[in-house]
């Protein structure tokens, strides 16, 4: 008898990502976020650190008809319910419609060269019923490809015994098989809001753990919820296309990280888990009002689905995908252009700015703006509309200060930006 179906679609979602990464790998020649302009994504240890202070898969060659990805190839063992070294307890709940599986092929071998070791792949796990799939997911699929698998959890420190929350996740990760696995504390800051200095702590304490252990890649379980959550988050901010575009599938310096549940939706997630027995720990956070995403995702989600009906997520997953196509196309736009509107002194000419298309204009400054040390996550739309208006409806306007410090003057017909 094979997996519960919710089971095989979490697996199915991993091995996909594994499967690439182990190409890059063996090949030698990741090439993480390039993939993404590329290819587009089908429809639907433990010891505590000190304090620490961001494409779809890559293009596959084309495959006879009738071949499938090789990494959706079922592995025969999978027809035990057993991942790591949990077992699935008593009757197995009923079974959703789950993302549909390939049938019965071979196992695919890891593509790995004589006297190569695997690669390490991490996963950043919360003890969360995403993140536990996900862990559960790559445990039983790394070690059928040949790659090494760990797990890293991040202590906030924002709650009472989050300290002690940690550590049972590290065991539960150890249960897994995983290793290396360990607990980081973070110092959670102030800049940009409660919820974007949790995320920069986080990523900061993932980056170094990826550093650290030498990882090929991290792991990350966000759903297609997520991604509908951050769409409309987007979408309230008045950004532009970038920020609609959600998140990417990989992304991250060198394509770091790799979200392998996109087009999976959250209750298959938790269902995988109850399938499981995996326990699971529910952030209050994710549930407190006080937080803006947890608002749209108790009270504008189940809204809009009652005005719209059903299929809502979906849509925005798919919004999601078109406007990142998009925004690719544009930046790539942009990058080529922005070589022929520098002067000899690299200082951008107005002249040559205003007559380019708006969209790549303001691609170029906000990609000037983050070279002299905007930060990404502060610089918004209506400050880049602000510079623009030194170009477009030049009237001796003084300059325009942008966060980090960023001054942007208008001097001699060229923008002359830098911290002031």
């Amino acid at each position: 008898m094979g997996p519960h179906p919710a089971v095989a679609a979490i697996r199915l979602a991993v091995r996909r990502v594994l499967h690439d990464i182990l190409t890059e790998h063996a090949t030698g020649a990741p090439d993480g976020v390039d993939a993404l302009r590329r290819a587009p994504v089908p429809p639907a240890g433990v010891g505590r650190t000190a304090s620490a202070t961001s494409p779809a898969r890559p293009a596959e060659a084309v495959r006879p008809a009738g071949a499938v990805h090789p990494a959706e190839a079922v592995h025969p063992a999978e027809g035990a319910r057993r991942v790591g070294s949990v077992h699935r307890v008593g009757p197995a709940p009923a079974r959703p419609a789950a993302a549909p599986v390939s049938g019965a092929f071979p196992a695919v071998p890891a593509p790995l060269g004589p006297g190569r070791t695997g690669p390490l792949v991490l996963v950043a796990c919360s003890g969360g019923a995403d993140s536990m799939a996900l862990a559960s997911a790559l445990a039983f699929e790394a070690s059928r490809l040949g790659i090494r698998a760990g797990g890293v959890t991040v202590d906030h420190g924002l709650q009472a015994g989050s300290d002690q929350r940690a550590e049972e996740v590290v065991e539960r990760l150890r249960a897994l098989g995983l290793d290396p696995v360990e607990s980081i504390a973070v110092t959670v800051g102030r800049d940009g809001g409660p919820e974007a200095a949790a995320r920069d702590a986080r990523y900061a304490a993932l980056d170094a753990a990826a550093d650290r252990h030498g990882a090929a890649a991290v792991l990350l379980g966000h759903t297609r919820d997520d991604q509908a959550e951050t769409v409309l988050l987007g979408l309230a901010r008045g950004s532009g296309i970038r920020s609609l575009s959600g998140m990417a599938a990989v992304s991250g310096t060198a394509g770091r990280y790799r979200r392998p549940f996109l087009r999976l939706d959250r209750q298959t997630a938790r269902t995988a888990c109850m399938a499981q027995s995996l326990p699971v720990w529910d952030d209050p956070h994710n549930s407190d009002p006080a937080y803006t995403r947890s608002r749209l995702r108790h009270e504008g989600l189940p809204a809009l689905e009652k005005a719209l009906g059903k299929g809502v997520v979906e849509a925005l997953a798919r919004t999601a995908q078109l406007s990142r196509d998009d925004a690719d196309a544009l930046d790539a736009w942009a990058r080529e252009a922005e070589k022929g509107v520098r002067d000899d002194a690299g200082r951008l000419e107005c002249a040559k700015l205003d007559v380019l298309p708006p969209a790549v204009r303001r691609r170029i400054l906000r990609r000037a703006a983050l070279a002299a040390g905007a930060p990404g996550g502060s610089l918004f739309a209506r400050h880049i509309e602000e510079v623009d208006r030194l170009v477009t409806s030049w009237r001796g306007q003084g300059g325009i200060n942008l966060p980090g410090r960023v001054v942007v003057r208008r001097q001699g017909g060229r923008l002359v930006i830098r911290q002031g």
